[in-house]
């Protein structure tokens, strides 16, 4: 299936395509503050509708996730990262899809403050 997403003002919106069977909450110390819920999808999954220069890029810690924003609305729509095996992978925050019912969606708790 494929998704439309953006960030809140419409300056970074993108479509992803997959099956959204579930997402994962993390409490490391970004996602906890940002609250995103997220999916996983390889990169390629993910296509930009906007300039990839509208979002602006944060990184910490090891510096291996890029956690892309707006720095308009400052909304988090995805981040960019690599999966164990080097595999680009896209972390789709669900909360900024359009149409989807969130309470639908099955949500895996994920240990980040462990790392």
């Amino acid at each position: 299936m494929q998704y439309k997403g953006s960030c809140h003002c419409g300056r970074i919106a993108f479509q992803v395509e997959g099956a959204l069977t579930g997402a994962t909450s993390c409490n490391c110390s970004i996602c906890q503050r940002k609250g995103t819920l997220m999916w996983f999808v390889p990169r390629e999954k993910l296509q930009l509708l906007t300039p990839d220069e509208n979002a602006s890029t944060y990184t910490f810690n090891k510096h291996t996730i890029k956690h892309r924003f707006c720095p308009k609305c400052g909304m988090h729509p995805y981040g960019e990262g690599s999966d164990p095996k080097g595999n680009r992978m896209a972390a789709i925050n669900i909360r900024c899809l359009e149409g989807i019912e969130l309470a639908t969606v099955p949500v895996t708790h994920f240990d980040g403050r462990a790392l």
